[in-house]
């Protein structure tokens, strides 16, 4: 077994002591011990790109910073709507060095700490003890305005803020203060986001993440529309006007827009079910436009957009 394997064993194994010590604490917590997720598959966000790739040289070539007379942030906000392909960025960092990706929900976690607060300094002493011995990470803690979050049923007031945020900034700080690991927060609604945040010393470089329209999108939908060639092993799709298509919704974030084009290949694999002689033609302009009028009913049907998810 060579380095590499013996790192991505070890990573696998202590997160999943500390979860089991700590249920149902740290249920939000999910550890991808070797990720396979690069930036080629993130169609657009050149500019959020550049700003991720600048953040592995501290995991990749740290002494790039002093040779700069500089030092790298010590850790990374991205804030964009939901569905923009934050998470992505970070999943695409950990491939990048190398390090094991671990997805905090921090919504899902608040709600765990409410329900149990009793243990709640036993999972930060077992949060810090396993950061200390694991090996190098790359930690992602994913919509930090919780209170706004809709995984809550959107806004609630009646959180305990204080005592959350305390404990929030406890983990973040000491995720930071253990050198060995990157650090990426996110937010999709950043205007109401605390300042405490992204102070200095903690995630302190603050990333916008925003889709070009229509261009980010088209390349997004070209890269998953190939993605789905490859694991069906054949062409799915005609010639499409991508331009088009995308231009008959604005609204609809780059998430979205990835579940429009699975709408459409699940209604086709629908078709070839109740076809009683050939499959069922390959996916056209036509078929993509009837989705997005679907979609853009539904949508003022229920009056919400929350950007979907960037899959």
């Amino acid at each position: 077994m060579d380095d590499r394997s013996i790192q991505i064993e070890r990573a696998q194994n202590l997160w999943s002591s500390f979860v089991r010590s700590v249920e149902p604490l740290a249920r939000g917590a999910q550890i991808v011990a070797d990720p396979d997720f690069g930036f080629d598959r993130i169609g657009g966000l050149a500019a959020a790109k550049d700003e991720i790739l600048t953040y592995a040289c501290a995991a990749t070539n740290p002494e790039v910073y002093s040779h700069w007379g500089t030092f790298p942030p010590s850790g990374v906000l991205l804030i964009g709507a939901p569905g923009c392909g934050k998470r992505l960025l970070a999943q695409a960092l950990a491939r990048q060095t190398e390090t094991a990706f671990v997805h905090v929900d921090v919504p899902r976690m608040v709600l765990d700490v409410i329900h149990g607060s009793g243990k709640v300094g036993e999972l930060i002493q077992k949060w810090s003890q396993v950061l200390d011995e694991i090996p190098p990470l790359t930690v992602f803690f994913d919509e930090l305005e919780f209170s706004q979050a809709h995984d809550l049923g959107g806004p609630r007031p009646d959180l305990p803020l204080g005592p959350i945020m305390d404990f929030l900034l406890e983990l973040i700080d000491r995720t930071i203060a253990s050198h060995n690991h990157l650090v990426i927060g996110s937010t999709g609604y950043p205007d109401t986001i605390r300042h405490a945040f992204a102070r200095p010393g903690r995630l302190e470089r603050v990333v916008e993440v925003t889709p070009s329209f229509p261009d980010d999108i088209i390349e997004a939908l070209a890269i998953h529309a190939k993605l789905a060639e490859e694991r069906s092993g054949r062409p799915l799709f005609e010639e499409i006007d991508w331009k088009r298509v995308v231009r008959q919704s604005e609204e609809a974030g780059t998430g979205d827009w990835v579940r429009i084009l699975h709408g459409v290949l699940r209604r086709k694999a629908r078709c070839d079910v109740t076809a009683t002689t050939t499959e069922a033609p390959l996916v056209n302009t036509a078929d993509l436009d009837a989705e997005v009028t679907r979609w853009n009913q539904a949508q003022r049907r229920i009056r919400f957009t929350n950007g979907g998810n960037y899959l």
